[in-house]
């Protein structure tokens, strides 16, 4: 989601930043990586955490939305809860660790991190109250009406009770464990987004009051269905309040005077030290062991808690008044994903089925697909989920897996699936003699340890598993493969991305692939893999950009000579499209575009620190976003280049870990038929008839959801699996 908060460049490749420079990227080189500020003014950003709850607000308002399908509301809902756990577990984190170390560095904006934190915490602390609404006063109403009903103890008879209470003592009785405290029992341990109870009770002989900890077993589902009464409703009571109803059992002869839920968030963001000398592996799963004892950063308890049980927690876990959030019950409601994924399809978005491109179809029905021959008859470009991962890039590696003239796969895995049939095929490369080279990025927050996992039964099955380089993220989305074709020469076919080798997200995700044989873009790739995995220190590309070296000038080159363009009364426009814009130095270039009259449209899903629509710096700059039922993950970069486009595609978002701390590669794009599609897409995503939320001069997000006439704009989503969809069948579209 986002790096910690360090001071920027902190962190940066020790090499020396010029090494390399060939070609145009050598003119005005200093004047290109550091544009003048001073006449910029200083107010020119938004604060990056700000606008990232400013996203989760976009995706809480599909959540409150009565035209989303209901359980895709519901599933919103349970997205909101999730990225604001892991908000606070990173970004809150790293604020917090600056001031506890005394790290003084101002944020982007020039703010201290205590006043960010007081910022954030009264921003969070009205979203999670605006999410608690939207669950108890609009979600929760519409389940009941579709006889789909939340439950509550007080809300059952005796005839529900009864298996209820049957079950409690067969199946989750003997899971609890009920733990005490007092001078022989030491407060417990509470891990971070652990579901608890707290507990006090007296002794009736000694009238002494304690305290108890209940933990809810995470292992059990956290809905429970209730047996059919007959009318033919789904019915569910949440785990913790079954468990609440029956706590006495758990303190027999003893008094219980209270009981109430309370839920933690820990500090789980890793760090760790690299050392060239040192097993990455075995450094990073000692930190993972270390991110369960992270520090408190967030208590969450049910509005009617006392204040001896709240007074209790806020000592032992040492967090300040402003670190509670006082909520009502039920906490933690990425527990609804339970629910929004019922089988009830009119409750849904209409169910959607990737297609193949049509040009990894064969071209007789008869005839079994022929990856290779496709991608040597011309370069193809598969905009994901709309046409299928499974047919195209799944597709890609299973064969080069099978087919006997593929001599070497190399690939670069950030996030994957835990069955995934990636990793299967380059186990059955290898265990077939291909060789087959796998860069591992294990530091992918959060999958860290099943990366290691996967890393490890590769390195069993003969792949060449490396961890690309120290003090770098390797995040670029790369495949190769290396083919012995029947003329006897070696054929290069190369895939690039924007999303991950992830079977199961690229259901969900909007991404971009590009396969190609062309020689140039193969050499290239091969020398980035070797830099990778060996000590190689490559000098130019000609295809791509490349992060932490060129990746910056380049783009910062293009919009310089977009200015240059304009001033000479060229064709001149930029258009973006990104997950965030943070980056001072990018954001500063483009201010510097729109001063000189570039026309420059940025299409963000989430952080974006830039300001648009401000008379004499950024009027010429239009943001926007869009938000849906997949999530837009695909990075464009598109240059006008006086009339004959520049276009990138790659997995670089425009924030200072991806620029410096990061290898990314972004693919220069030729063919003007796949220019024509990713032109027609950045059109529509910025068309004004089009559902979006667009970012104001005042730092706001607009929500633009109906016409002037009071009928629904478009969507984007649609509007593309409905383009693809007809070109597939050979009709025109609109």
């Amino acid at each position: 989601m986002g790096d910690t908060m360090s001071p920027m460049n902190e962190n940066r490749p020790a090499y020396d930043v010029t090494d390399g420079v060939s070609g145009d990227f050598a003119d005005d080189f200093d004047d290109v990586l550091a544009p003048e500020t001073e006449d910029l003014p200083a107010d020119r950003y938004l604060d990056r955490e700000l606008s990232w709850l400013a996203f989760n607000q976009r995706v809480l308002e599909l959540a409150e939305d009565p035209d989303v399908p209901l359980l895709e509301r519901v599933n919103f809902l349970a997205i909101f809860a999730s990225n604001l756990d892991e908000f606070f577990m990173v970004r809150v984190a790293g604020l917090k660790r600056r001031i506890v170390t005394g790290i003084a560095v101002p944020t982007n904006t020039g703010r201290s991190p205590q006043q960010v934190l007081d910022d954030i915490s009264a921003m969070a602390h009205d979203l999670q109250e605006r999410h608690e609404r939207a669950f108890h006063d609009l979600i929760k109403p519409a389940l009941d009406a579709e006889d789909i009903h939340i439950e509550s103890w007080s809300d059952l008879g005796d005839i529900d009770r009864q298996p209820l209470d049957d079950f409690f003592s067969e199946q989750i009785f003997p899971v609890l464990m009920p733990l005490a405290v007092d001078p022989a029992h030491p407060f417990p341990y509470i891990s971070g987004l652990s579901l608890n109870l707290s507990v006090r009770i007296r002794n009736p002989q000694t009238t002494a009051v304690e305290f108890a900890r209940l933990k809810v077993p995470p292992i059990l589902a956290r809905f429970i269905q209730l047996p059919d009464d007959g009318s033919g409703r789904l019915r569910y009571i949440a785990i913790e309040d079954l468990i609440s109803n029956h706590v006495q059992e758990l303190f027999p002869g003893m008094e219980v005077l209270e009981h109430h839920e309370f839920r933690v968030t820990r500090n789980e963001d890793v760090e760790i030290e690299e050392d060239e000398s040192e097993n990455l592996i075995q450094a990073l799963e000692r930190e993972l062991l270390r991110r369960r004892f992270g520090p408190p950063i967030r208590l969450e308890i049910t509005e009617d808690m006392d204040n001896v049980t709240l007074d209790l927690l806020i000592s032992e876990l040492g967090i300040t008044e402003n670190e509670v959030y006082r909520l009502p019950a039920p906490l933690g409601l990425t527990g609804l994903f339970e629910i929004s994924h019922l089988d009830r399809p009119h409750l849904k978005y209409p169910p959607h089925l990737p297609i193949t491109s049509t040009q990894f179809l064969p071209s007789e029905p008869t005839e079994e697909p022929d990856i290779f021959r496709s991608i040597r008859a011309g370069d193809v470009l598969v905009h994901h989920p709309y046409e299928s991962f499974a047919t195209s890039v799944q597709a890609f590696l299973e064969h080069a897996a099978a087919d006997p003239q593929v001599l070497a796969i190399k690939q670069t895995l950030y996030r994957t699936s835990g069955d995934s049939p990636i990793i299967e095929a380059l186990i059955r490369a290898a265990e077939s003699g291909k060789s087959v080279l796998a860069l591992v990025e294990i530091k992918a927050r959060f999958d860290e340890q099943a990366n290691i996992s996967w890393a490890k039964k590769l390195e069993k099955s003969g792949v060449h598993v490396v961890y690309g380089l120290v003090g770098l993220k390797t995040h670029c989305k790369l495949a190769l493969v290396i083919r012995q074709e029947s003329d006897g020469t070696l054929g290069h076919y190369s895939h690039v991305g924007t999303g991950n080798y992830n079977p199961k997200t690229s259901r969900i995700y909007e991404d971009y692939g590009y396969f190609t044989a062309d020689n140039q873009v193969g050499k290239e790739l091969t020398r980035l893999f070797n830099e990778l995995s060996g000590y190689a220190i490559e000098k130019k590309y000609r295809r791509m950009l490349v992060a932490p070296r060129y990746l910056r000038r380049g783009l910062l080159k293009h919009i310089k000579d977009e200015i240059k363009n304009q001033h000479a009364g060229k064709p001149a426009r930029i258009r973006l499209k990104l997950n965030s814009l943070v980056d001072e130095v990018i954001i500063d270039a483009l201010y510097r575009a729109s001063m000189a009259g570039v026309p420059v449209d940025i299409w963000v899903r989430g952080i974006c620190a830039l300001v648009p629509g401000q008379p004499g710096l950024s009027e010429n700059i239009t943001v926007k976003s869009v938000l849906g039922r997949y999530l837009e993950h695909s990075r464009i970069f598109w240059f006008e280049n006086s009339g004959k486009p520049t276009v990138y595609i790659g997995s670089a978002d425009m924030m200072h870990r991806n620029l410096d701390r990061r290898v990314e590669a972004l693919l220069h794009i030729t063919d003007p038929l796949h220019i024509e599609q990713l032109d027609n897409q950045l059109t529509l995503g910025m068309s004004d008839d089009m559902q979006s939320w667009s970012l104001t001069s005042e730092g706001a997000w607009e929500r633009h959801s109906y016409a002037k006439d009071g009928t629904h704009l478009g969507d984007v989503q649609h509007e593309t699996m409905m383009e693809i969809m007809a070109k597939k069948r050979g009709a025109p579209t609109s």
